[in-house]
């Protein structure tokens, strides 16, 4: 535990610039992601389409409500936190916190309530009356986790991702541990009860990573005594602190809770209308079951390393914008877009080429349910794009103040996402892959309404030969050489070790694509982790780099 301390110590008033903030953060999502696709893709083979229904209905239930008691008030509090440590007001740093705990307990337990006594309620409205075991087994976890973002927002504002890096790990270990056991223990027992046992383990992971969270803070203690007394002794009322954290939370909660809200009206819409259109109840709940099960778990698994870059250009921005330097505003949100696109692109090509095989590989015990599904997860493929650059321009704006603008063009992504879904779904043979090509649509237009503003309240004008071109041109290279890998190891190899070759070689190719076509630069490359050693090693292979 002293090396632990140590090592969080070192981050404290360390300036770490966008990327490796979002390195930190970034790692630890790729564990996550990676904990997260180890649980969801074994109950998907365990329970199936119909029993992972109802533990998305659960997690539907449980988003809308955790972006009330959550959203908004870690970046209010990385900011403010960022903003007064800019300040040299340290003291007042602290005061954020503690004013933020009192108010997340008040909505934690007021959202754990709601979640708990209103689960059959939820349940059969949504025409899934058997979910409600899984509703109320997640309830716990609206207890813990609005104090969780309390110190994870704390942290990042001093621009120390480590806490939450680690906290993140734990939660999401836990969960899967604890989901695994309670899910194998009661599917004997039918599938809302082993539904309800893969919800559970959601609660156990946000109390160890709680517990996790206090014990880092109590070590911090020390030292933020001895910066106290080292800086400003201005401290605010805790009425205007209140004022502020509101005042900068509630349009980004409202903008976050429009869009768990917007996929619940779409759980709705989605199984009505295949009901109206002719589907059975039990066809209904299957064809859901598709996109919940073997499409979302997949198709979300970049949004980890997008949403490490949000939250690295909020405190970064704060902090340049705090100090009047507007050029490192300028240069923070290109290097925010350019490093979503790195990521974007390759993560939706990749999965597009390799629709099939990947959903094979991964789902052996539900062969038949996986190919049903590769349409709908074809679409949703292009959906990694458009939501990881309207995250990443959110972002952008909420750091500069204008946190009112992302609210409204996500209010009108909302519309078209429930009205797109509501004609397409109805048609029946798009049925549920209307749902996904709905979301791609309605993402790409909020994006545009957001980089419109961000044009006009920064002047930041973005590279789109550097950021778009090039990255999307580096993707197409690696998709070639994937399918085509793919091909050809099938031919010699089963489905799995080649779809592991192809997937091997189109890493290969992508970082070979970077260097030659220079997608990223050696000066942005040295900004990671270890990025002067990649540099020696590229130079050893490419002249003039």
């Amino acid at each position: 535990m002293e090396d632990l301390n140590n090592n969080i110590e070192k981050q404290v008033n360390k300036e770490n610039g966008i990327v490796k903030g979002a390195a930190i953060i970034g790692a630890a999502g790729i564990v996550v992601k990676l904990l997260g696709a180890v649980f969801k893709i074994p109950l998907t083979n365990w329970m199936g389409s119909v029993g992972m229904s109802y533990y998305q209905i659960a997690y539907v239930i449980y988003s809308v409500l955790i972006v009330l008691s959550t959203a908004g008030f870690p970046v209010a509090i990385s900011k403010l936190v960022s903003e007064n440590n800019a300040k040299k007001q340290f003291a007042n740093s602290g005061k954020v916190l503690k004013t933020s705990l009192g108010i997340m307990t008040f909505l934690g337990g007021v959202s754990a309530a709601i979640c708990f006594f209103g689960a059959n309620a939820y349940a059969n409205y949504v025409e899934n009356p058997m979910a409600a075991q899984a509703i109320r087994a997640i309830a716990p976890a609206l207890l813990f986790v609005p104090l969780l973002s309390s110190f994870r927002g704390f942290f990042q504002g001093r621009r120390n991702m480590t806490p939450t890096a680690l906290s993140e790990i734990i939660e999401q270990l836990t969960r899967v541990i604890v989901g695994f056991a309670l899910t194998r223990i009661f599917l004997k027992s039918g599938l809302p009860a082993a539904a309800a046992g893969a919800s559970f383990g959601a609660s156990a992971g946000s109390l160890m990573a709680m517990a996790f969270m206090i014990l880092v803070y109590s070590m911090f203690k020390s030292r933020l005594q001895i910066e106290n007394s080292r800086g400003s002794d201005y401290i605010e009322d805790t009425k205007v602190i209140i004022r502020k954290i509101l005042t900068i939370a509630i349009p980004i909660i409202v903008g976050a809770e429009i869009i768990p809200i917007m996929y619940s009206i779409d759980a709705t819409v989605i199984m009505k209308r295949l009901v109206a259109t002719g589907w059975s109840q039990e066809e209904s709940t299957y064809l859901y079951g598709l996109m919940a099960g073997y499409c979302n778990s997949l198709v979300n698994m970049p949004e980890f390393l997008i949403q490490a870059i949000a939250i690295s250009i909020v405190p970064a921005i704060s902090h340049a914008s705090a100090r009047g330097d507007y050029e490192n505003v300028d240069k923070n949100i290109g290097t925010g877009y350019k490093l979503t696109t790195l990521i974007a692109f390759p993560s939706m090509i990749g999965l597009l080429v390799l629709a099939r095989p990947i959903l094979k590989l991964l789902y052996p015990a539900q062969i038949d349910e996986a190919m049903d599904a590769v349409p709908t997860f074809i679409v949703m493929t292009f959906s990694i794009v458009t939501l990881a650059l309207y995250e990443t321009s959110t972002g952008a704006l909420q750091a500069i103040g204008k946190q009112i603008i992302p609210l409204r063009n996500v209010a009108i992504c909302a519309l078209i996402k429930i009205v797109l879904t509501y004609i397409f779904v109805g048609i029946k043979s798009i049925n549920v892959v209307g749902a996904a090509a709905s979301s791609v649509i309605a993402y790409l237009i909020a994006f545009a309404l957001n980089e419109v503003a961000v044009k006009k309240y920064t002047g930041a004008r973005t590279d789109i030969m550097g950021t778009f071109i090039k990255p999307f041109i580096a993707a197409l290279v690696m998709g070639a050489f994937a399918y085509g890998s793919h091909k050809l190891f099938s031919i010699f190899l089963g489905n799995s070790l080649s779809t592991l070759f192809a997937i091997l070689v189109g890493v290969l190719v992508y970082g070979i694509m970077v260097v030659v076509i220079r997608v990223a630069s050696p000066e942005e490359i040295s900004e990671i982790p270890k990025g002067e050693k990649i540099n020696a090693l590229i130079r050893k292979v490419v002249k003039n780099w």
